[in-house]
């Protein structure tokens, strides 16, 4: 099953998405209506629309939490120097710094050094604390497709990340949700810039796979439906490059996750 939460004249509209036509649930995003309804009102008849044309916003406009894993594949920690971890390391987003999933993606006039990070992110669909098990995995309601944009200057101002983590509009996220079944245990994960691969790995390569990490963050605190757990992002980004690399304006940044979906975002610089 494939959700979404689309744009409308009258704000927005959580929806099922079916080949070519999108059906709305009644709720005004997939947050709300985990919250709510649960994955099992994503299966009610409402107003169908043609899927062309469809304005595509946050899958989950306002998270309660969105928890960000730093280091989490094997290729990037060691292409950063680094050993493996005995622990996830994680950081914070606000949900101001969403954007949709193929919105633009705005350089700030403040950082000269804003980097991609393609992720695999997934959704909280029940309340769970110290989740073990079958328990951590029945509380994933399905996956997502984010770019952890991050502007590496202002991340490493000090040792906290957060400053260079959640820069307003900075992140899409989309344009599905996918229920676990449609998530491949092959799957790969690629992001693109003006379509050169700078980032390739399978799921697979991750030190703590997503039920690892909802019964750690569970332990942590109470995680909720619509909440988000980005799960981090493979070898390949642009600080890591020699010399670095980083977005300039008119490049299209593209990430993609088999099964999932692909995301699409412009670079541009931001409007004064």
């Amino acid at each position: 099953m494939k959700l979404a939460t689309l744009r409308t004249p009258n704000g927005t509209a959580a929806v099922r998405v079916e080949d070519d036509k999108v059906v709305e649930l009644g709720f005004r995003d997939v947050g709300e209506l985990l919250c709510d309804g649960g994955l099992s009102a994503a299966s009610a008849d409402g107003t169908e629309h043609p899927l062309t044309g469809s304005e595509f916003a946050p899958v989950v406009c306002l998270p309660g939490k969105i928890v960000c894993v730093g280091l989490n594949y094997r290729n990037h920690i060691l292409e950063m120097g680094r050993e493996l971890p005995e622990h996830p390391t994680l950081f914070a987003k606000y949900a101001d710094a969403l954007t949709g999933p193929f919105d633009d993606i705005a350089l700030p006039p403040e950082s000269d050094a804003v980097d991609w990070e393609g992720e695999l992110a997934l959704v909280i669909g029940s309340t769970v604390r110290r989740a073990r098990g079958d328990e951590a995995r029945a509380a994933i309601a399905g996956y997502t497709v984010m770019n952890d944009v991050t502007m590496r200057d202002f991340q490493y101002r000090s040792p906290q990340w957060l400053q260079g983590k959640t820069w307003e509009a900075s992140t899409p996220l989309g344009p599905h949700l996918v229920t676990p079944d449609e998530l491949a245990d092959d799957a790969w994960l690629r992001t693109y810039v003006d379509d050169v691969e700078v980032q390739a790995a399978p799921i697979s390569d991750l030190v703590f796979d997503p039920v690892a990490l909802v019964e750690y963050v569970s332990t942590i605190t109470t995680l909720r439906p619509g909440d988000v757990i980005a799960t981090g992002t493979p070898g390949g980004v642009g600080h890591a490059r020699k010399p670095a690399t980083y977005l300039r304006e008119g490049a299209t940044l593209r990430t993609r996750i088999d099964g999932v979906g692909e995301i699409v975002n412009r670079v541009v610089r931001e409007a004064p």
